[in-house]
């Protein structure tokens, strides 16, 4: 059996991390979704916020793909987590030159740790290429519209934590 496992805070999940969910579901036949513990981002939704917003949204990609997809928080180093769940590579999502450079050291560095899981890197679909979970939060509390970026149940969710109308 062939896991990937596709780690982020998911703060919230948008569009963009569907999208390469959904395309990470043809390459392997189970995909985790490594919902990642930082502390240091403080992040708007709690962990497990996170993670049922993840299980909702990723149960009609499994129906839709018969690939199983399961959310799996992680607070340990990514290469751990890999490990951990049996994933023999890493799913990692590119929007722009900026997320290569960086995600092209720490390639570097897992592979060090550990040279039997590989990372595959996936570009956003050219409509979602924008989509930052940062800036859809940021326009959010700025009370704009985020119902391109992210689905209704998180669109709603957002508007609830943030009071907005």
């Amino acid at each position: 059996m062939r896991v990937g496992l596709y780690p982020g805070t998911f703060d919230p999940i948008t569009l963009g991390h569907i999208d390469i969910i959904r395309r990470a579901s043809a390459l392997v036949d189970k995909l985790v979704i490594g919902v990642a513990i930082n502390r240091d981002k403080g992040p708007l939704f709690t962990l497990e916020e996170r993670v049922v917003m993840i299980e909702a949204e990723c149960a009609k990609l499994s129906a839709e793909t018969g690939t199983e997809i399961v959310a799996h928080p992680f607070e340990n180093l990514l290469i751990d987590c890999a490990r951990d769940v049996g994933a023999q590579i890493i799913v990692r999502g590119l929007r722009a030159v900026a997320d290569f450079e960086y995600e092209f050291q720490m390639v570097g560095m897992n592979r060090v740790l550990d040279d039997k899981v590989e990372t595959v890197f996936l570009m956003a679909d050219a409509r979602r290429q924008a989509i930052a979970s940062k800036l859809v939060k940021e326009i959010a509390r700025l009370g704009g519209d985020v119902s391109k970026f992210v689905t209704p149940l998180v669109n709603e969710a957002l508007k609830e934590r943030l009071s907005v109308k």
